[in-house]
């Protein structure tokens, strides 16, 4: 996210001493994506970053998955996966839903603090379907409520301290997340046509520094385990939570999709209109309340298409999404339409949405081009019946 902020205590020119009120150097650590080529911050710490007194293996939640065999549209209701109640942490509580080598969907109800946490896989953009709370990081706090994307990235040490129970849907690359970059200047500042801009979105507050000791860290990291994943516990010194400044181009913030703007016209808009974000063979859409197309003859739901390239998962959150009528969806749904299957409407929501001058409806989507297969959540929670669906 190319947008310079600045937090806390640094020094006037990088890479030089920063001291202390009485005289001990802080300890400058250059947090960096694509090595040294791309955007970065510099934290100012109290101690030293690589520091640790032990390490442990951490076992990761599931993280197998399994083909979409034979290929079927899905509707999994995530609703279901934890029907129990709340009583675990955002972290250590998720279930993974649907997964490739570029992506993972994870789905998680939660009513603890979490452990402190890493993700040195990639970035992640975490969706609140309700509940709030405060995201804890090495950069500063971020307090967030429902309808709030969280983009958190690759390696940020962080805890989701919760307010009340929330549901979250974890969107985690092995890659960036980044506004799309048609959105973007070539210096990176969001364009008129972009359906948001930099007032929208809100980044951490001030650096806290705490002083513990003996604090452990849960890391998720490439490695041997199912999806080339692997959990390591490093136990530090002291709280990582440590610095007293930073700034640059890097760090967590937060989007609530009430700040998206709908891109709307005539006819029916295809798609990329509502994308938000995107990463390495993957893009994240929303679609939210809006005016529909206003042609005297515009159909306003989808035409049938063709996922020739991807396979099409929608999260519905909210309202009451037309196209999906009579199919059983409803908030808490997934629909995975696998690249190779034709999709669309249901039939009789094409006559019943004639004529209607908006939609109601808050859903998230992502697209990825290459296939998804199956988490173990994924599969507990899936109706069975969703492919058959446009027969009747």
């Amino acid at each position: 996210m190319a947008h310079y902020r600045s937090a806390g205590s640094i020094p006037p020119k990088r890479h030089t001493q920063h001291r202390s009120p009485d005289g001990a150097l802080y300890r400058e650590e250059l947090m960096g994506e694509e090595g040294f080529s791309s955007d970065s911050s510099l934290l100012y710490h109290v101690g030293v970053p690589s520091a640790i007194t032990a390490a442990r293996r951490w076992e990761l939640p599931d993280q197998a998955t399994t083909p979409n065999e034979p290929l079927l549209a899905r509707h999994l209701k995530l609703h279901d996966l934890f029907a129990d109640g709340a009583g675990r942490d955002v972290v250590t509580g998720r279930r993974l839903v649907l997964g490739n080598a570029d992506v993972r969907i994870s789905y998680v109800v939660a009513a603890e603090t979490s452990p402190l946490y890493r993700n040195a896989t990639g970035d992640e953009c975490v969706f609140i379907e309700s509940g709030s709370g405060t995201l804890e990081t090495v950069f500063g706090h971020l307090d967030f409520g429902p309808g709030d994307y969280l983009i958190v990235p690759r390696a940020t040490t962080h805890r989701w301290v919760l307010g009340e129970d929330v549901r979250a849907y974890c969107i985690e690359a092995n890659s960036h997340i980044s506004p799309p970059r048609r959105y973007l200047s070539r210096f990176g500042q969001l364009l008129e046509h972009a359906p948001y801009c930099e007032r929208d979105l809100r980044g951490p507050g001030e650096p806290e520094v705490r002083d513990e000791s003996d604090v452990e860290v849960l890391i998720k990291h490439r490695g041997s385990g199912p999806g080339g994943l692997s959990g390591t516990v490093h136990v530090l010194p002291r709280h990582p939570f440590d610095v007293v400044g930073w700034d640059g181009c890097l760090y967590p913030y937060a989007f609530n999709v009430a700040d998206f703007e709908p891109i709307t016209g005539r006819v029916h808009q295809p798609p990329p209109v509502h994308q938000v974000f995107e990463g390495n063979n993957f893009v994240i859409c929303n679609f939210v309340p809006r005016k529909v197309d206003y042609h005297p003859l515009a159909i306003p739901v989808p035409y049938y298409h063709s996922n020739v390239d991807s396979d099409e998962v929608m999260f519905y959150v909210a309202g009451d999404y037309e196209a999906r009528k009579g199919s059983g969806i409803a908030a808490g749904s997934i629909s995975l339409h696998p690249g190779g299957h034709s999709h669309g409407p249901q039939p009789s929501a094409i006559e019943a949405s004639l004529g209607a001058e908006s939609f109601d409806e808050l859903a998230v989507m992502v697209d990825t081009f290459r296939p998804l297969e199956l988490g173990e959540g994924g599969t507990a929670c899936d109706d069975g019946q969703y492919a058959l669906s446009w027969i009747r």
